[in-house]
């Protein structure tokens, strides 16, 4: 029996699920009514035709902006009317460089390509003429391998930006690699808040605590069954999660197991599995779903 838990993260994963089919199927063939949903909760299709659709940011006036990992481009998908189904879809800039990543803060989209990350002010009222970005922020690692990212602003109002393991498993002396960086909207005071982080695409802040939430994806080529994906907690800054030293609660490493103190390094607070590949985690805190839902985090897996 599942607990209510893994009953609300089977749920989010479903329905983010069908979301990325939607981008990249025809919706006419996709087969939602096979889909168990709990008594009271629908599902529907909110949007068609959004090539490659990874990263997803919503602007308080409803506008869902959606980032890409290969096909270069950035959507806005607004809701004018707020009838929960998508007006039309936008490309409101093409060619660039793995723009995954978005955030939204002020009137303004923050973009993570590669290596950089780039903001276009007032882009609510320009969809059909967007602004040239501004570059806030272009010192960042050009490595493709785990190099396209996941962005969000956190509750001191900086902008957490990681940036992987340029590798399946390795050791690097630049400290920026496997990390969780964060600095000011302008991209001034660029710092590293969290160490040992292999790949994470997704985090949050808790509603009440707010310390950091996040997911990690681990390294292959052990098995089809170790190492476990992770659920992460990082209550301050500074800290280390394991990588490439430690996987799991208790996996050394093969190769790098024997060659740091592991008795500093932060275990995950769950073990989500092998090869999950988690590519997003949020904290509840709407109000359409029942309270019991209320600050329970959802998980959305990719798998392999």
């Amino acid at each position: 029996m599942y607990t209510t838990t893994q009953k609300f993260l089977l749920l989010l994963f479903f329905i983010l699920s069908l979301f990325f089919l939607i981008c990249s199927s025809d919706s006419a063939n996709l087969p939602i009514d096979l889909v168990n949903l709990p008594d009271g909760f629908e599902i529907n299709i909110y949007a068609e035709n959004v090539n490659n659709a990874r990263s997803m940011v919503l602007s308080p006036n409803g506008t869902l902006f959606v980032g890409t990992r290969q096909t270069g481009n950035v959507y806005a998908i607004p809701d004018t009317n707020r009838d929960y189904k998508a007006d039309e879809v936008i490309v409101i800039a093409r060619n660039l460089n793995m723009p995954n990543g978005v955030a939204f803060r002020s009137g303004s989209l923050y973009v993570a390509e590669l290596n950089r990350i780039l903001r276009y002010d007032d882009i609510e009222n320009r969809l059909r003429n967007p602004p040239d970005p501004v570059v806030v922020n272009d010192e960042f690692p050009a490595d493709p391998h785990h190099g396209w990212k996941f962005i969000r602003f956190g509750p001191d109002n900086r902008l957490y930006v990681p940036v992987g393991a340029p590798c399946n498993v390795c050791e690097r002396k630049d400290q920026r690699y496997a990390s969780i960086m964060r600095m000011q909207p302008d991209g001034s005071e660029l710092e590293i808040f969290a160490h040992g982080v292999r790949n994470t695409v997704g985090f949050d802040w808790h509603p009440k605590t707010k310390e950091l939430w996040f997911t990690d994806n681990g390294r292959d080529m052990l098995g089809d069954d170790i190492p476990p994906d992770e659920l992460n907690h990082a209550p301050q800054e500074g800290l280390h999660f394991g990588f490439p030293y430690l996987h799991g609660k208790n996996i050394l490493d093969p190769d790098f197991g024997k060659k740091r103190d592991l008795n500093n390094m932060v275990t995950p607070a769950i073990e989500l599995g092998p090869h999950v590949a988690a590519l997003g985690m949020r904290f509840y805190n709407g109000v359409m779903f029942p309270t019991e839902y209320t600050d329970q985090i959802f998980i959305a897996e990719h798998g392999s």
